[in-house]
């Protein structure tokens, strides 16, 4: 029987309500860069849904949807009931499964209960760790009929995620017979697709297209939304009462007699989303990328970004050390800092890390080694080598060898931005910025006087020479800082070009000269960044990008894709950089601001149910109801919120001081 109690769990009337039910998607991770993503009620709405999506390294390097969805049918006293469900024009669905559905919970793995009259079949769903297998248990709960069969119609896609597919004479319809089912590759280049079944099963083939499949979410980005999917024929296996059986696809046949045990053994392993942080956790780990090679690296958001510098070292303390996964941090590190090696002297980087040439990437590294050190101690720091990194980047920075990051004689760093975007406020419309952030940019300023600081600490023993040089740049910077970008109106200026008028949108990029452990403002000032924050740019889903009161505010990020693409930095609210203020609030405020940010925090678990369910979305619109946008998992806004609690915890632990006096 279902469970009476569930954290993740929802009931009949949530998933027979379309309305409801079609919005909230789910997205697995197998941690080698394969995924499962599909709605609650297994209705695809999107070209990136696909029960088994795959990396094609050495076709194109983009995710390809080998199986795109399964239709299971129960069939009694020779009357099918098809548990499905479709999408086709003008709104028909077909078949109609979700009426079925009687409950459905995710704690461990997605569970999905259904109703066939006197038939309970229950359905749980599991990505084999570092292996492209997905793994259907069906489990026949309840029964009154003597004989049950199961009739499986796989829908083969074998497309980019950025493509669609249409039918044509030129897909291989051949298949051939494996242990428990077959395998089959629609088109040359592509790895075969292998279904077994656990259990002796009958196969018949009948190749034919199913056409004219509508994804509605792509039609309301304003995309093509039409697919025609190949369904080979279907599998049929007899099921008694409290028996299980395991549909298996992967891109490499398993001996199907040993499916049962493989699925019971990584059901076992996962860990249950009991609780809002729990659900955050195996968030975060959704992100964890292996390649064949070992290394490792973290994915910047699902379904179709891929690993970018930026995000990696922004991201990396809160998806490690804020949940005690230290060791993780030091396998990301040790991939991503030979990546930046290679960058600084001039050798062919990583190719599976993106944007690593971007200015601001070698200071958010040594941001992210600050964390470490925080929570780990000097002396690891030192024995992990980071503290050689750091001296490296800072001798490479300071002789300007950086081709887009150039220290000026006021001890100010400045980037040119106006041809590709150099910051994360990366949006770019008919070939320009649409944010053209070129000149003495905030953030990248705060986090070189940050970088600077830190960097003295860690270098007056070991280079006392260098690390006094550094010291006499600091307090350039510092003096520099405050005369470049403190205004007459209260706040920062976002970014300064000299020789230009300057821009007076109020932005949240200011927030980092508050937030970092370093900063370059005084205490007056740093209350008045954090008051105009608060009272123009806070929202329950973070910061907004852009002040409602500032010209060309967009509070909707909807429309066309100019449109959208228009509106993506011009007042979307970001977790992650709400993060970052409440970094700054409880430094500033201490334990007075401690219930506010606890409060805060507690915003974001009602998005565990909405959207992509269990992690959180990219960005939200800044006008309420604050719908959730963009990539569905993103890995900056889970690590902020994780990292947030975690610094909750730490003031929680000390009182009397707060996280600042106690951070090393």
């Amino acid at each position: 029987m279902p469970k009476k109690t569930s954290y993740m769990r929802f009931e009949k009337a949530n998933m027979v309500n379309l309305e409801e039910s079609l919005p909230r998607e789910l997205i697995r991770t197998n941690r080698s860069g394969a995924y499962s993503y599909t709605t609650i009620v297994d209705c695809n709405t999107r070209k990136y849904h696909g029960l088994l999506t795959v990396p094609m390294p050495n076709m194109d390097g983009e995710n390809h949807v080998l199986l795109s969805m399964l239709d299971v049918s129960v069939v009694q006293h020779d009357a099918e009931f098809n548990l499905g469900l479709h999408q086709y024009d003008n709104g028909i669905f077909s078949p109609k499964g979700h009426k079925y559905i009687r409950s459905f919970d995710c704690d461990k793995v997605p569970t999905t209960y259904y109703q066939v009259g006197s038939a309970l079949l229950k359905k749980e769903v599991v990505f084999e760790h570092y292996s492209d297998r997905l793994l259907i248990r069906y489990t026949l709960e309840e029964t009154h009929s003597p004989q049950t069969l199961l009739r499986l119609r796989p829908y083969l896609a074998f497309r980019s995620v950025r493509a669609f597919t249409h039918a044509n004479g030129a897909a291989n319809t051949d298949y051939t017979p494996i242990a428990g089912g077959i395998k089959m590759r629609l088109y040359d280049g592509y790895p075969y697709l292998c279904m077994q079944i656990s259990k002796r099963n009958t196969y018949v083939h009948q190749p034919d297209w199913y056409r004219n499949t509508i994804y509605i979410r792509e039609l309301e980005r304003g995309y093509d939304a039409r697919e025609d999917l190949l369904v080979p024929g279907y599998f049929e296996v007899n099921i008694r009462q409290g028996e299980s059986i395991v549909f298996a696809a992967s891109t490499q046949p398993y001996p199907s007699r040993s499916l049962l045990a493989l699925a019971a053994e990584e059901i076992d392993e996962r860990k249950p989303r009991d609780s809002f942080f729990h659900c955050l956790v195996n968030a975060a780990h959704q992100f964890h990328n292996r390649k064949p090679n070992d290394e490792r690296y973290l994915i910047a958001g699902y379904p179709w970004y891929k690993t970018r510098a930026r995000d990696t070292f922004i991201a990396l303390p809160g998806l490690t050390l804020a949940i005690g996964e230290t060791d993780y941090f030091q396998l990301v590190m040790h991939t991503a800092q030979r990546a930046l090696r290679q960058f600084i002297n001039g050798k062919p980087t990583d190719p599976n890390i993106e944007e690593i040439e971007h200015p601001d990437v070698p200071l958010w590294c040594i941001w992210a080694i600050q964390q470490y050190t925080k929570q780990e101690g000097w002396d690891d720091m030192r024995e992990q080598g980071y503290d050689k990194l750091i001296k490296d980047l800072m001798r490479y920075i300071t002789a300007n060898k950086h081709p887009n990051l150039r220290l000026m004689t006021n001890g100010l760093v400045w980037t040119d931005g106006k041809q590709q975007p150099a910051t994360w406020m990366n949006s770019i419309l008919y070939g320009k910025p649409v944010n053209p952030r070129t000149g003495y940019v905030v953030e990248i300023n705060a986090l070189w006087y940050n970088a600077l600081c830190f960097a003295v600490e860690i270098l007056k023993e070991s280079a006392p020479q260098q690390a006094k040089q550094i010291n006499a740049i600091a307090a350039k910077c510092k003096e520099s800082f405050c005369k470049t970008f403190c205004n007459a109106y209260g706040y920062l200026y976002d970014y300064v070009e000299e020789g230009t008028e300057q821009d007076l949108s109020v932005r949240p990029n200011m927030i980092f000269a508050v937030a970092l452990d370093h900063s370059p403002l005084n205490r007056e000032w740093q209350k008045k960044v954090l008051d105009i924050c608060t009272r123009e740019l806070l929202t329950p889903k973070g910061l907004r990008t852009l002040s409602p009161k500032s010209e060309g505010y967009r509070g909707k990020c909807i429309g066309t894709r100019d449109e959208r693409d228009y509106a993506f930095h011009q007042g979307t609210a970001w977790p992650w950089l709400g993060g970052f203020y409440m970094e700054a609030c409880l430094k500033f405020y201490k334990m007075s601001r401690l219930s506010f940010v606890q409060r805060q925090m507690a915003g974001y678990e009602n998005d565990m149910f909405n959207q992509c369910i269990s992690t959180i979305s990219e960005f939200f619109d800044g006008n309420p109801p604050y719908q959730g946008r963009g990539a569905m998992s993103f890995a900056i806004n889970v690590a902020e919120v994780l990292r947030t609690l975690q610094i909750l915890e730490d003031s929680n632990e000390h009182p009397q001081t707060g996280k600042e006096e106690t951070a090393r």
